[in-house]
């Protein structure tokens, strides 16, 4: 890549890491383990390490510092960080460490050893290098390859990444977690790790020649930043990835319960609400799995208060109008969960109507307060039993036959039945 390429790539890679960083933070102040330390601090590490690695912040560190080519120092000691941390992650997510604490243990130990040892002989050789010749920030390997100091320094870097990228490659093939979307995720994060060890791989012949006086190789070494690019992009997917296709999920969830919600809450009373903020949460990007329980809890709170209002004809005119368009060509099969969605939706909407013409009848009497409810036992909703784990699917089916030409003609038919009986009650 040129310089100017570098800087847009390296800098917009930059803003993703920080940005996930700070996403990361906010899921660890509300959950804080050590998974997640690790993943945000990883996050912030790469986002420094492309910050610096552009050209622009390669040379600007260099203007502060006095020294042109010292921003390869904390770059790669940054590298290193991040892959380590990754490295030590796959031994965390590893199932059959965790049922040997003291294996654990003791490779974690081990390996952090040697992600300690490994920058600090780095600092050493660096420090100790004549780097008093020409800059350029993406050619220092081959630019300096000549110095048995730098060559120490390369070589301590190219190595540790090389054994930290090919055993989390190794770890991540191995582990198969039940979660399909994890291991998704997981299989995208080994693939990464190979991009990353083809950086070793366009970088050590490069090096190889260039210290012996041939720069014929010189631009498979600047090929290498691409494949890191590369590798960095993907390794951001496969510790988010998931995380984001959840949010995406909650974000679509909350926007599917919207009408759900202003049918049972604010069309029943606004006090159920736990805040002022629940009628736009459907509009917020933070805080999405908060406001998704929240709107959960808010339904299910409103459920509870219609249920003095709630008729058995709603949900019975649903079942009878389902049987009888069976048969009819354009009649499509429900299933059982879809139908009681249907009845209990029906069976909400006629709540709320009997509810809200109560409201208005007791007010043109000049009533104050809540309406009385009708006399007699209270009917329980369709799917009141259902596990706690399962209600936001089941919500969410209640929400989409909200509108369902089923529902709209079964509440067709109570209407003409009640009406029917207040003829002949009249009579």
């Amino acid at each position: 890549m040129s310089e100017s390429a570098s800087n847009v790539v390296y800098l917009i890679i930059a803003v993703i890491d920080f940005v996930i960083a700070g996403w990361k933070c906010l899921a660890l102040l509300r959950d804080p383990t050590p998974t997640l330390s690790l993943i945000t601090v990883n996050f912030v590490a790469s986002g420094l390490v492309f910050a610096m690695a552009a050209p622009a912040g390669y040379r600007m560190l260099g203007d502060l510092t006095g020294v042109p080519s010292f921003a390869t120092l904390p770059v790669y000691i940054g590298i290193l960080s991040c892959f380590s941390l990754l490295h030590l992650l796959t031994m965390l997510w590893d199932p059959r460490l965790r049922q040997s604490p003291a294996v654990l243990r003791r490779r974690v130990t081990v390996w952090s050893a040697v992600y300690v040892a490994a920058p600090a002989v780095m600092v050493v050789a660096f420090c100790s290098a004549d780097l008093s010749g020409p800059m350029d920030p993406l050619k220092f390997n081959t630019n300096f390859a000549g110095d048995p100091l730098i060559q120490v320094f390369l070589a301590v870097f190219l190595a540790t990444l090389a054994c930290g990228t090919l055993n989390t490659y190794r770890r991540c093939r191995k582990l198969n977690p039940a979660d399909p979307r994890f291991r998704r995720a997981l299989r995208s994060f080994g693939t990464a790790m190979l991009f990353v060890f083809g950086y070793v791989v366009c970088s050590v012949p490069a090096i190889v020649l260039a210290a012996l006086g041939n720069h014929a190789l010189d631009t498979v070494g600047v090929l290498g930043s691409t494949f890191g690019s590369i590798g960095a992009l993907i390794t951001s997917y496969g510790l988010s990835g998931a995380a984001v296709g959840a949010w995406l999920r909650e974000r679509r969830d909350i926007k599917a319960l919207q009408p759900l919600w202003d049918l049972v809450v604010e069309g029943v009373d606004e006090d159920l609400a736990f805040s002022v903020d629940s009628a736009r949460s459907h509009r917020l990007a933070w805080n999405v799995g908060f406001n998704l329980h929240r709107r959960v809890i808010e339904i299910l709170d409103g459920m509870r208060a219609l249920r003095p209002w709630v008729s058995p004809l709603p949900a019975a005119a649903v079942h009878a109008a389902q049987e009888a368009s069976r048969g009819t060509a354009d009649a499509r099969p429900l299933s059982e969960q879809e139908l009681q969605a249907a009845a209990t939706a029906a069976a909400l909407r006629d709540a709320v109507q009997r509810l809200q013409a109560a409201r208005l009848e007791a007010a043109a009497q000049g009533h104050s307060g809540h309406p009385q409810p009708p006399e007699g036992p209270q009917v329980a909703l369709p799917g009141e039993d259902t596990p706690a784990s399962d209600e936001r699917q089941r919500l969410l089916r209640v929400a989409q036959a909200l509108t369902a030409p089923l529902v709209t003609t079964a509440l067709q038919v109570v209407r003409v039945q009640r009406s029917a009986t207040e003829v002949s009650e009249g009579q």
